[in-house]
């Protein structure tokens, strides 16, 4: 026998419920004629007459009532599934993890975050701060903020505008005591440079741009590090020239712990970080 579907049981308790095919197709939203035809189906299936039908009235027979008091428990707890399902759609609920690199962090989540759940309570929000590009598909995130020019290209982009980014070369003033700071990137092959070593593996080549003109400058330098955070305390400790981001650095600049150098060949780096969501095309 074909299981009965849930409009159909649903017919039968507005049935019950109303006493009238008419009252309750209209509760239904469906045609009095296409009720009957629903019931008189689900009673030609289960073999038996759930309703007494005359020209006034409508009830239950005894097998009615037995089959309706069997289905309503069931009935009632799918109602309740159905409309905690809606009520997750229309008001977000869950864990929601970001992955980025810890300037995005501060400069692009920190403030959103806090209006996020403000205006929705119900969710939950864990941001991964770190500098290591991740496969956040594999690694359980929902989402990733990197610069434009760290998307994957087989990742789904959306731009999320924040301020400018700018690096910069920077040393401490104890660092340039009897030293002549650099005019050019080329000069740099006489200074002690920090170097960063990538997620890959390689060390990063500092970026410059003048009169249109983009260069990478393979740097010399003894100490690599790995991490912005590190490299930054370095370049104030006076371990030697660091390039870094001109956020990362604002307060040591303001503070004169740092002195920016080489800053007509610094660019602007893109406007819009991105946010990778974790869906593969």
């Amino acid at each position: 026998m074909e299981t009965p579907g849930f409009s159909e049981l649903n017919a039968v308790a507005a049935v019950a419920a109303r006493k009238s095919f008419r009252a309750a197709a209209k509760d239904l939203c469906m045609s009095a004629s296409a009720l009957s035809h629903a019931v008189a189906s689900l009673e030609e299936r289960l073999g038996v007459r759930l309703f007494n039908r005359t020209t006034r009235s409508v009830s239950l027979t005894p097998a009615g009532e037995g089959f309706l008091a069997r289905i309503e428990p069931a009935m009632r707890e799918i109602a309740g599934a159905m409309a905690a399902v809606k009520e997750q759609g229309e008001t977000p609920c869950g864990l929601l993890r970001i992955n980025a690199s810890e300037v995005a962090g501060e400069q692009l989540l920190a403030p959103s975050i806090l209006e996020f759940l403000r205006r929705y309570p119900s969710m939950q929000v864990e941001v991964v701060a770190e500098d290591r590009l991740v496969d956040i598909a594999a690694e359980g995130f929902d989402a990733g903020v990197r610069l434009t020019e760290g998307v994957p290209q087989d990742m789904i982009a959306i731009p999320v505008c924040g301020p400018s980014q700018r690096h910069i070369v920077v040393g401490s003033p104890s660092y340039f005591s009897g030293r002549h700071p650099p005019q050019s990137p080329s000069d740099l092959k006489d200074h002690a440079c920090i170097r960063f070593r990538l997620p890959s593996g390689s060390l990063y080549r500092w970026e410059f741009e003048r009169h249109g003109e983009e260069f990478r400058v393979d740097v010399p330098g003894s100490l690599v590090l790995n991490s912005a955070r590190l490299i930054l305390r370095a370049a104030i400790e006076g371990a030697g020239l660091a390039y870094v981001n001109e956020w990362n650095a604002r307060e040591a600049l303001a503070g004169k712990r740092l002195i920016q150098v080489l800053g007509d060949w610094t660019r602007l780096t893109r406007a819009c970080a991105c946010t990778i969501l974790a869906i593969d095309i």
